[in-house]
């Protein structure tokens, strides 16, 4: 069993709580700008440090005045935007409990939700939002009351709290303690019912204090990044409040179909994302540039890029790829960083692994992304890169006050002050997730001696064969969905006597890739199914991945589906992760049929 423990460098400090931060924030910096807000012209109003705290005070007198009382938890469903933030530390400051909703749940999701954390109250967004919350507002009674945001319901509660004393909203901000519940977020659920992990104050307060010492170049008050992942997400949640602990100046842009233009005008310096944005990127480039006619300077300069990174790893850049790498820069690099604002250095990626030719590209684009690693229940990271020192491929060493050990089974587990207190009503699952001290993570993993992890598979997801051969599907999903023409992958194959894949073909970067490749851009998801064009390109993924691993682990057969694996369709997390239990169970027929040959109900077989 092999362990590596990383000392916290900030003492812990078992009375502070998460509004502390802000309090401190204002402390020493009140005229840095936290937040910047979108106007209608296009640019960005400057929210001060100062006036984000009186704004928070303001809104938690709203919610003393409505009746709401310290530890009282109040339901929240709205997408990413300023506001989000502002009820989070409002909702702190009146001494009560957020419990986050992602705003793309069904209503039976939310009827869970509220009811299993007791929640009194609810903010719902959109008129949307609503109506899917009053589909079950008579299963749960005990929600009083409901708060409309784009109905000006926050401008009511600011008004309605003017008589609250700035020493009620001080008597209640103090009143949780560094162990005391800071927030329920419910796990996606990708089996069964949605469990509430309890995230205390200290999990949120000593993992930012130290988060900021390890990454001092990331988290700065000259910093800014541009929220996009839902902050219904641990991942997101943790990063606002890292940033405002920080002095980092947030923007929000909810829709991706608009995030280039947004990044454009407000210039981050880092960023938050998903694997599946950096490869969109890319794949949405090199589209662009096959449609101008420089599909192949763009893979000559992608190639060269990646060379590049590799000969920095290796301590020497050959003068002959260091004149090549300059024109590429210049010619194909540049335009990239400039699409992405101009000031991009950083990027933090989790929920899955990037892949080392893209972390290559990206390296020598300018933009060093910190593959990070980590759950819900470890109040997001339990390790990332930092910039003074990364290796591409693998996710870090821990985090300042955390440890990690692996499991005579290969299994990742840790221990420190990111891990959560447990299970909301559930202290089965609570004893079932640790062993010890120690959570068990599920995952499986690697460390090297210098105590870097690297993810090597999900310990339940492990595919056993007929013949007994053990394969990990993300060994062979991650390659596959780097092809530009692929949403999703999901490897299948349990107990049966070969690998086979289901693929599901990305919506999104179909009609260009169609062009670009002499076939009608009109063509839906069935037509380009059937296609033998796309059959062989799906072929030519296939046949990259299956050159990675063994015989006995290649994808022998695969489906290439009619419709789009989508969080709407109840197939994706929304992380994006796929649910592979949900998807196993509603194409069944498609997988069977690669084993028997029979007619496929839905699909397209190889």
């Amino acid at each position: 069993m092999k362990e590596y423990d990383v000392p916290a460098i900030v003492a812990a400090d078992a009375q502070a709580n998460a509004t502390d931060l802000l309090v401190e924030r204002v402390k020493a910096t009140p005229d840095c700008v936290l937040f910047a807000v979108p106007t209608d012209d296009g640019g960005w109003k400057d929210v001060t440090a100062a006036e984000f705290l009186r704004q928070v005070t303001a809104l938690a007198k709203g919610l003393v005045a409505a009746g709401i009382e310290p530890g009282d938890k109040i339901g929240m469903m709205c997408k990413t935007r300023y506001e989000w933030t502002l009820i989070d530390f409002a909702t702190w400051f009146a001494g009560a409990v957020l419990v986050p909703i992602y705003e793309t749940s069904a209503p039976s999701q939310i009827l869970w939700e509220l009811a299993d954390s007791g929640a009194i109250a609810i903010f719902t967004e959109t008129p949307d939002h609503f109506a899917r919350f009053d589909e079950v507002r008579a299963d749960v009674p005990h929600v009083r009351t409901t708060w409309k945001i784009d109905l000006g319901d926050l401008d009511k509660l600011v008004v309605d709290g003017t008589d609250v004393t700035d020493e009620e909203i001080e008597r209640r901000r103090t009143l949780a303690k560094g162990s005391d519940l800071a927030t329920l977020i419910y796990t996606s659920g990708t089996t069964g019912k949605p469990k509430g992990c309890i995230l205390t104050h200290s999990n949120f307060v000593e993992l930012s204090r130290n988060a900021r010492e390890a990454m001092p170049e990331v988290v700065n008050t000259e910093s800014s990044t541009l929220l996009f992942i839902t902050l219904a997400h641990v991942f997101a949640r943790f990063i606002a409040v890292l940033s405002v602990h920080g002095g980092v100046k947030v923007g929000h842009q909810p829709d991706t179909k608009l995030l280039l233009p947004s990044m454009a005008s407000f210039r981050p310096t880092f960023l938050l994302a998903v694997p599946r944005v950096f490869e969109k990127v890319y794949n949405s480039s090199e589209q662009k540039a096959e449609s101008g006619g420089k599909g192949k300077i763009f893979r000559k300069a992608a190639a060269v890029a990646i060379a590049h990174s590799k000969a920095l790893d290796s301590g020497h850049v050959p003068l002959g790829l260091a004149l090549q790498f300059a024109l590429f820069d210049r010619l194909v690099l540049s335009k990239i960083r400039k699409a992405l604002g101009g000031r991009v250095k950083y990027a933090v990626s989790g929920s899955a692994p990037l892949g080392l030719r893209l972390g290559h590209f990206y390296r020598s684009l300018g933009l060093t992304i910190l593959e990070g690693y980590g759950l819900t229940e470890t109040t997001a990271p339990i390790s990332v890169n930092v910039p003074s020192k990364f290796k591409i491929g693998k996710v870090g060493p821990p985090l300042p006050g955390v440890s990690v050990r692996i499991a005579d089974d290969g299994e990742i587990q840790a221990k420190g002050i990111d891990v959560f207190a447990g299970y909301w009503n559930n202290p089965e699952a609570t004893a079932e997730a640790f062993d010890g001290e120690w959570f068990k993570t599920g995952d499986v993993g690697v460390i090297d001696d210098d105590g870097y992890l690297e993810i090597t598979g999900r310990k339940k997801e492990i595919i056993v064969t007929a013949s007994g051969k053990n394969v990990a599907p993300a060994a062979l999903e991650d390659p596959i969905r780097a092809n530009p023409i692929i949403g999703q992958v999901v490897v299948c194959g349990e107990q049966k006597p070969f690998i086979s894949a289901l693929i599901a073909l990305d919506e999104e970067m179909l009609p260009a890739w169609l062009k670009n490749n002499g076939l009608p851009s009109h063509l839906t998801i069935a037509e380009a199914a059937a296609n033998p064009v796309v059959i062989a390109e799906v072929q030519r993924a296939v046949d990259a991945a299956n050159s990675q691993v063994s015989r006995a682990e290649s994808i022998r057969k695969f489906s290439i589906l009619t419709t789009d694996l989508t969080e709407a369709s109840g197939h994706l997390t929304p992380k994006m992760s796929i649910k592979r239990n949900v998807i196993l169970i509603d194409f069944e027929p498609e997988i069977e049929a690669m084993y028997t040959g029979a007619p496929m109900t839905e699909g397209v077989q190889f």
